[in-house]
């Protein structure tokens, strides 16, 4: 019966975005390597790209940058990666600085969900400042200031284009750990990093590279990419475009690199906190808990908490303030 309800309540609130477009198949091998030779078989060739990457530990490196600017509260910087839509290729972040001798030194580093406005997890910020954790709030790209016009969603970080896909998520790991440089630079020697959703995904990425990290808070997880669009709610017009061209193992295979599974190991030094929800549809409660089996497996610390709605309801009262609540005392406890 509560099932029922909270997926009811979850298919509603999805129903609310009528913008959403199903986008054509393309293996999008140039995105990753530059190929445009495709006399080879683009499947053969991306899953040979694939695994040779994940054995390739510069794929997630970044050279430093030089040319952060601020104004106001507003930091922007080069991407690392440049794609062929000039908003994109200058990451936007928001800086939330805590109160003067309220705990200067710990700061973290905010990814919010797909398909976040401007205005999305900066509540949040501000209760991280208020009790003393300065909060950097990072603009995923192709989302909200770095959208080009031709769009409406962010659709070009997670679609039916195999190798841009690949390409655009790699792209958000080099801006966080851009945006973690900055962060040390100004004085910070214990930085944590918080991601929801897709930018869960994105910051395990992001921690298990990154070595500044301190302290991981994912929220909403899942251990394979392609799983999660291959049968998540909010996905479905991306599987609409996959369906027909391309299986799941294969899809999985391609999409590794940006998965966390294959990374979970390179986590031991540092606390994670695994946040999924009990009525899920879009990030399937069963992915959940096997990314949690995989944390086990491989002897990482890490904490458990379950919050009892769905996906979208998460952003909904009482549920948000619950899962505020839970990000941020892991924070305090642990920066």
């Amino acid at each position: 019966m509560i099932a029922r309800f909270f997926h009811t309540w979850e298919r509603r609130l999805v129903a609310v975005d009528t913008d959403r477009v199903v986008r054509p198949f393309e293996w999008g091998v140039e995105w990753v390597d530059g190929t445009t030779d495709l006399s080879t078989d683009p499947a053969d060739h991306l899953e040979r790209w694939a695994t040779r990457t994940l054995s390739d530990t510069a794929w997630f490196s970044t050279a430093p940058c030089h040319d952060y600017e601020m104004r106001d509260d507003r930091l922007t910087f080069p991407s690392e990666i440049e794609t062929p839509h000039t908003e994109n290729n200058t990451v936007h972040a928001r800086y939330f600085a805590a109160a003067q001798g309220s705990g200067r030194r710990r700061a973290t580093l905010v990814l919010p969900q797909w398909n976040a406005d401007a205005n999305a997890h900066v509540g949040l910020c501000r209760l991280l400042a208020r009790v003393g954790i300065s909060a950097l709030r990072l603009s995923l790209p192709y989302h909200d200031a770095r959208m080009p016009a031709e769009l409406q969603r962010a659709d070009y970080i997670m679609s039916a284009n195999i190798g841009r896909t690949l390409q655009v998520n790699r792209q958000a790991v080099l801006d966080a750990r851009r945006a973690i440089a900055w962060l040390a630079a100004r004085g910070y020697d214990r930085v944590g990093i918080l991601g929801t959703s897709l930018g869960s995904c994105l910051a395990m990425l992001t921690a298990a590279h990154e070595p500044l990290i301190t302290a991981a808070a994912l929220n909403h997880i899942s251990p394979y990419f392609a799983d999660v669009v291959w049968e998540g709610l909010s996905t479905a017009h991306v599987r609409a475009g996959l369906d027909g061209a391309i299986d799941l193992d294969l899809l999985r295979r391609l999409w590794l690199p940006i998965s966390p599974h294959p990374y979970v190991r390179r986590l031991r030094d540092i606390p994670v906190l695994l946040v999924y929800a009990r009525y899920d549809l879009s990030f399937p409660v069963r992915l959940s808990r096997q990314l949690i089996a995989d944390f086990g497996r491989h002897g990482i610390r890490h904490d458990v908490r379950v919050l009892p709605c769905g996906h979208y309801t998460t952003g909904k009262a009482p549920f948000k303030w619950m899962d505020g609540y839970i990000l941020v005392q892991f924070l305090r406890r642990h920066l």
